[in-house]
């Protein structure tokens, strides 16, 4: 090898994604490579040129622009450019000019290839620039398996279709039904196929020979009437929540209001997703708070063990907000045994990240009350004053701190008739002030956990009215969106946090996750989207047209990858015993991780941009 090509090879060994190759390759790339050296100024591509070129930046800068003229990225040492025009047929699509004197390594199309080919990782770092999608690198991870229940719809677990009979069938005929079929229960239904009830072989032991019921009496004398059901695009994992609540084995399932069949919990139920459902039980039989912060001391261990199995973010997610509904529903329960039953009716309801069904181990709380407007102040404040603190104060024993900005159901703010609340949202979004609403913004995330589901659709109803067409609302959101910038530079350098206790490192959430959450919420309301979760916002947004299909696919896949890498760190940190942050520090990461989490903030940031001159934020 002559003294070129070994410079190549050291150069490209501290570069991702060069630095997944294997030695041997890599010594053969250096040697395959050639060199040419352009002045500042030079335009080294324009749209509609021929490209069979990968350009490594060697030394010096160059700038790539969209064909509009927006700049899209400053490339510097070690980066690289054409991968698109390459993935794409060999044409340019973007114009890339040297802004200093620069000199290029250029490989050739066939190589690159080549390398794609044979080294999995490397084409997995060129997937975050080619159109290809940032959730394909999530689970490229040693031992990563996919924990199915996080993913799987209810639909994809039915083996069958419904057993069924109707409400007058007798006991005797629906017994021999169940045998004939093999069933453990029948659903009972309607002519149309709608469901009235349920008769399972637990009551025919119960309800019939127990009780001595005549089994030519007929079904609805028996069954369990409108019985709790799931629809067939609901998580699996819903299901095992909704069954272990409960204390149900049977599940009917919906769709387009006729019976779709039914889940047991052996159908349903695998070993390695069972340990959430199992600490979900052990809360619902908790009989005191103290109990309940027992239960969920397993929690940190949890997600480690969830982290490390190969769960998404998005799953783990899911399964801490179902897990503190559900620490909140036992705590709201005990807390009416204890007080006595509510004097009017009320909605307890989740905010910010539970709202979204996105905590991670380490959440604050953030909760409201939604009281009905029969609240009077003087008869029954006592008793909602009562409930609220019982609530918050065994969800920070629990683990869930007290919300730095008070808000929680606690503060007497956030403890008001449906009628004081729709005031609040009116006034946030007819009259929006910038503080004010960075503050309120986590309410725009409310989701019902407990109590009158109504009083919280009423509410959503005239919020999604208003925000909808509000273009001066819509123009202060998207200026809250501008205020989180995620650490990314000109040059896709990470921008570190400089100085205090968290210096030289990534704030994770503040400038990775909120982001895009503020995005996606944005996108929604403009939308009129009921959808909380972020996910659901970004795909209900690209449905409705109000943001391009390809870029919600690209926010998902970053909010995704930035959402486990921040959750193995916060597991690496629990795993050595010390205090959970956001805090990242990229000497954890390898050159991989780096590349894509650098992408992740690209496309985030690309967005913004976008979405400054939409809305004409520079005169904002």
């Amino acid at each position: 090898m002559n003294a070129e090509a070994t410079e190549f090879h050291a150069f490209l060994g501290h570069h991702p994604p060069f630095d997944l190759l294997p030695p041997e390759t890599l010594a053969e790339v250096g040697s395959s490579l050639t060199v040419r050296d352009v002045s500042r100024g030079t335009v080294v591509m324009t749209p509609g040129d021929r490209a069979n070129t990968l350009c490594i930046v060697w030394s010096g800068a160059v700038e790539t622009s969209s064909p509009d003229g927006q700049l899209l990225a400053r490339l510097g040492e070690g980066e690289c450019f054409g991968v698109r025009a390459i993935l794409r047929g060999g044409i340019a699509v973007n114009r890339t000019e040297a802004i200093e004197d620069t000199r290029l390594l250029l490989m050739s199309s066939a190589l690159f290839d080549q390398l794609r080919r044979d080294h999995p990782p490397f084409a997995y770092y060129f997937a975050a620039f080619d159109g290809g999608r940032l959730q394909d690198s999530v689970n490229v991870v040693p031992g990563a398996r996919s924990l199915d229940l996080l993913n799987k719809r209810v639909g994809s677990l039915l083996a069958r279709g419904p057993v069924t009979v109707t409400a007058d069938t007798p006991i005797r005929e629906a017994a021999r039904t169940m045998r004939n079929e093999q069933v453990s229960c029948v659903m009972v239904t309607t002519g149309g196929g709608g469901l009235v009830g349920i008769l399972t072989d637990r009551d025919l032991r119960n309800r019939v020979v127990a009780a001595e019921v005549s089994i030519d009496a007929p079904v609805e004398q028996v069954m369990t009437s409108d019985p709790l059901r799931i629809q067939v695009t609901d998580y699996a994992f819903d299901a095992l929540m909704l069954m272990s609540r409960h204390n149900i084995h049977h599940l009917p399932v919906m769709q387009a209001g006729a019976v779709a069949g039914c889940l047991t919990a052996t159908s349903v139920v695998e070993s390695h997703t069972a340990s959430p459902v199992f600490l979900a039980r052990n809360i619902h039989d908790a009989d005191s708070p103290l109990r309940v912060q027992e239960a969920m001391a397993r929690l940190p261990g949890l997600v480690h063990q969830l982290t490390e199995s190969g769960a998404t973010s998005h799953g783990i997610g899911h399964i801490v907000s179902a897990l503190t509904d559900v620490v909140t529903v036992r705590l709201l329960r005990l807390a009416e045994e204890s007080l006595g039953p509510p004097p009017v009716p009320y909605a307890w309801v989740a905010a910010g990240s539970q709202g979204r069904q996105e905590q991670t181990a380490l959440s604050d709380q953030d909760n409201g009350l939604i009281l009905h407007d029969r609240f009077d102040e003087r008869e029954h404040g006592a008793y909602f004053k009562a409930l609220a603190e019982t609530v918050c104060h065994g969800l920070n024993a629990c683990g869930y701190v007290y919300c730095p900005g008070e808000m929680m159901a606690m503060n007497p703010l956030w403890r008001k008739t449906l009628s004081v609340w729709k005031g609040y949202f009116r006034r946030w979004i007819e009259e929006p002030e910038p503080k004010a609403l960075m503050q309120a913004c986590v309410f725009f995330d409310l989701r019902h956990v407990h109590g009158d589901p109504g009083l919280l659709e009423e509410l959503h109803g005239l919020t999604l009215e208003k925000s909808k067409t509000n273009r001066i609302f819509q123009t202060y959101m998207a200026g809250n969106v501008m205020s989180r910038q995620p650490p990314i530079g000109f040059f896709r350098n990470l921008v570190l946090i400089h100085g205090g206790e968290h210096d030289r490192t990534l704030d994770l959430k503040h400038n990775g996750v909120v982001p895009i959450v503020d995005i996606a919420r944005l996108y929604a309301l403009v939308a009129g989207s009921p959808a909380i979760n972020t996910a659901d916002r970004l795909q209900a947004a690209a449905a409705a047209k109000v943001l391009n299909q390809k870029t919600a696919v690209d926010l998902m896949d970053a909010l995704e990858f930035i959402g486990i890498t921040r959750l193995r760190h916060q597991a690496r940190l629990a795993h050595e015993g010390r205090p959970t942050d956001n805090f990242l520090s990229p000497e954890e990461l390898s050159g991989f991780e780096k590349s894509h989490l650098k992408s992740a903030f690209s496309v985030v940031k690309t967005l913004q941009a976008a979405m400054a001159s939409t809305y004409q934020l520079g005169r904002f």
